[in-house]
């Protein structure tokens, strides 16, 4: 995470998940910001649609307010002003910078666990997604990554763990597929979700002792958005479905209205059923 995203576009759409999956406080969410510096460039602009609330405020009048008034002042686009507005429901926050260097890492994910002790559910943060076999922890730009032996540990204490995955230019559901592979060898007995947007899928491995209220947030906060609000999409498109563990029916992912046809005017349904794909 850079301070430089604070506000954009991605950004709404992240903060609006992790409030759905926080149920008004009711699932405990940790958040492992892995803040990075900033990189000069001027990504994190993406900001337009702060100046069209007509289209883009219903979605979550509340958050899109606190994320408005981040967005006016420079000063104020820092993690802080996210934490202090409340915006995730009872969250707790890791806010440190995270280096490249390997036992700074190692602190820092030690103080994660300390702070993140009665979590139900931790947040991983990174600036790109899960580690690449090309980089190991400690090396140059590794920062930029969380490990899967780091997703082991927080998953053998009990929890949830969900992970900020940007999209890579590869087709997108063998990419999605990958991911859950990989994480299914560092939680065999997890339910493995993803949540699709635009630029990045939400990786979600949710513990079998998890808290019923996680699962049934996850299928029921954003049965309010519509397909524009996660992937930019003016219609939604037919999808390959798969099988939702909770229901036996059809899950398709953020483009799919539900396992019928293209629809212009999508109706709100479960968030199984409009933003993920469901692995098991």
């Amino acid at each position: 995470m850079k301070e430089q995203y604070v506000g954009d576009i991605s950004d709404y759409r992240k903060y609006a998940l992790l409030r759905a999956l926080a149920a008004d406080g009711a699932n405990r969410i940790g958040v492992c910001w892995m803040l990075t510096p900033s990189d000069g460039t001027t990504d994190g602009n993406k900001l337009a649609y702060l100046a069209q609330p007509e289209k883009h405020r219903a979605f979550d009048p509340a958050l899109f307010d606190i994320l408005a008034q981040a967005a006016a002042d420079p000063d104020r686009r820092r993690l802080e002003t996210i934490e202090e507005s409340g915006a995730i429901p009872g969250a707790r926050y890791l806010n440190g910078s995270l280096s490249d260097d390997a036992d700074e890492r190692q602190a820092y994910m030690d103080a994660c666990r300390v702070a993140f002790a009665d979590t139900d559910l931790v947040f991983f943060d990174p600036d790109n997604g899960l580690e690449v076999p090309s980089l190991r922890a400690g090396r140059k730009n590794s920062s930029k990554y969380v490990f899967l032996d780091e997703i082991r540990a927080f998953y053998e204490t009990g929890k949830s763990v969900l992970i900020y995955q940007h999209f890579p230019r590869v087709e997108r559901e063998a990419f999605v597929s990958a991911c859950v592979e990989r994480l299914r060898a560092v939680a065999p007995d997890a339910s493995l979700w993803a949540f699709r947007t635009k630029h990045v899928v939400f990786l979600l491995v949710a513990h079998p002792d998890a808290r019923a209220t996680l699962a049934e947030a996850a299928k029921t906060g954003a049965s309010r958005w519509d397909t524009s609000f996660l992937t930019g999409a003016e219609r939604n498109t037919p999808s390959t479905s798969h099988p939702d563990p909770m229901t036996d029916e059809p899950v398709g992912d953020a483009n799919d209205n539900g396992g019928g046809g293209a629809s212009a005017n999508p109706k709100p349904a479960s968030l199984l059923r409009r933003l993920l794909g469901c692995f098991r």
